[in-house]
């Protein structure tokens, strides 16, 4: 195999950058597709979510090939493998955000089915906001090689798991209340959870980002820096 020169890996590494932004916006579209489907009651908008979650699978396998053929062919060292190594996790995640994106969908397609008219608690909609904005965030990062965006992303996780508590008490005293609101209640605490999921994966994407900038290995340091019980 003839010898590449170094405008030629350039090139492959901006492919793959490439690839990993159209992903990452097809995932945010979703989001946001979902979360207008729950909150509106529309389950032909959530339909078109779920169609779309074999075209994130598949961007994923391709990403993955794309990134073992340049560590195969070009045998990276330093930021160079701290990228490839990063985007192969990222896309994982970013996958598994696709996925959660879908569970929305289908819960929305769950209640409008279910006949039940259970109002969405509005803590919903907030989580869908911060959700979104934690996902587009990291991805800002990504592009900017933006350490402080990142570590901003992680500092908000805190937020949508308190509202994401808020929002599950709340539906959970309204179920208590209401017996025959409890079945479209657990799609709703479910749907609540999903995004709270997102804002998980949000923060792994930051961490990737940080770990690929700075080499700055940060996954589960919250859980590493409590004191034994």
């Amino acid at each position: 195999m003839p010898l590449h020169n170094d405008k030629d890996y350039e090139s492959e590494l901006s492919a793959l950058r490439q690839e990993i932004l159209s992903m990452a916006g097809l995932v945010e579209a979703m989001i946001a597709a979902a979360s207008y489907a729950l909150l509106n009651h529309n389950s032909e908008a959530a339909k078109e979510v779920v169609k779309k979650d074999s075209h994130v699978n598949q961007a994923e396998i391709d990403i993955d090939g794309l990134c073992l053929r340049i560590l195969a062919l070009r045998k990276p060292m330093g930021p160079d493998l701290r990228f490839l190594t990063s985007a192969m996790k990222m896309v994982t995640d970013l996958e598994r955000i696709g996925d959660l994106a879908v569970n929305l969908a289908e819960r929305a397609i769950d209640l409008h089915h279910s006949g039940t008219h259970l109002a969405i608690h509005p803590g919903i909609e907030g989580m869908a906001k911060i959700a979104r904005t934690m996902v587009s965030s990291a991805i800002d990062a990504f592009v900017d090689q933006d350490v402080s965006l990142a570590r901003s992303v992680i500092d908000t996780d805190d937020d949508i798991d308190e509202l994401y508590r808020h929002v599950f008490r709340a539906v959970l005293g309204t179920m208590i209340q209401d017996p025959t609101l409890v079945h479209a209640g657990i799609h709703v605490q479910s749907a609540a959870k999903f995004l709270e999921r997102i804002g998980d994966h949000a923060t792994n994407l930051a961490e990737q980002v940080i770990f690929m900038i700075d080499g700055d290995d940060l996954r589960h340091s919250h859980s590493l820096q409590r004191p034994p019980e």
